[in-house]
């Protein structure tokens, strides 16, 4: 078999820079995870002309463009009238989807890297371009991951903002006389939470 011919040897996963990029390609998956299949719902508790504690909620999920997510109404008149729509507010679909690309993209470089470790792990160690092209990724992507991370993490706290409580103030509907509404629950965000912890730790381990 030729020198650059396919010898498959698991042992490169056993030292460091296999056994990161075996991390990376999971936390990667896991970011992709949390995020991108996320799905979530704001409920409120409304009371008005007609009606009696109606609960109507607003269903968010991946990419969270949140200012296009509609309130159900409380009843087909909508209040007689005084319902109009309600959307939740801001649209955070640029940073999800910066974060989730880039987790993406970091899942496929790792497949990429480990099939070269894996199975042309003499090629890699017989030519200098390779290890220090690998270096030169491994360090961009670090960077790009480190800027994801804080914009996504500043993204879903503005998430939070507005899908909770406080939203209530804002909402026209909920000023019409005879008209009261209680803010009852939204989606735990922790699994969201984990994948902002996610990249800090992948970034660590390379």
């Amino acid at each position: 078999m030729g020198m650059t011919g396919l010898r498959v040897d698991f042992s490169m996963l056993l030292e460091p820079l296999g056994f990161v990029k075996v991390l990376e390609w999971i936390f990667a998956i896991f970011a992709l995870a949390t995020c991108g299949g996320f799905q979530g719902k704001t409920t409120l508790l409304v009371s008005c002309k007609g009606v009696v504690n109606k609960t109507v909620t607003a269903a968010f999920a991946y990419p969270f463009r949140l200012d296009t997510v509609e309130f159900s109404a409380p009843d087909p008149k909508g209040c007689a009238g005084t319902w109009t729509d309600v959307h939740l507010v801001g649209n955070f679909s640029s940073s999800a989807q910066f974060f989730v690309t880039l987790g993406s993209l970091v899942f496929l470089y790792c497949i990429a890297a480990l099939v070269v470790y894996i199975g042309y792990n003499h090629v890699y160690q017989q030519n200098n371009k390779f290890p220090l092209t690998d270096l030169a990724i491994s360090v961009l992507t670090a960077l790009l991951w480190l800027v994801s991370t804080f914009v996504w993490a500043k993204a879903l706290a503005d998430i939070k903002m507005s899908t909770e409580a406080n939203i209530i103030p804002g909402i026209e509907a909920c000023k019409a006389p005879g008209t009261t509404c209680n803010f009852v629950s939204v989606t735990s965000m922790g699994i969201l939470n984990l994948s902002v912890v996610c990249m800090p730790f992948t970034i660590r381990v390379q």
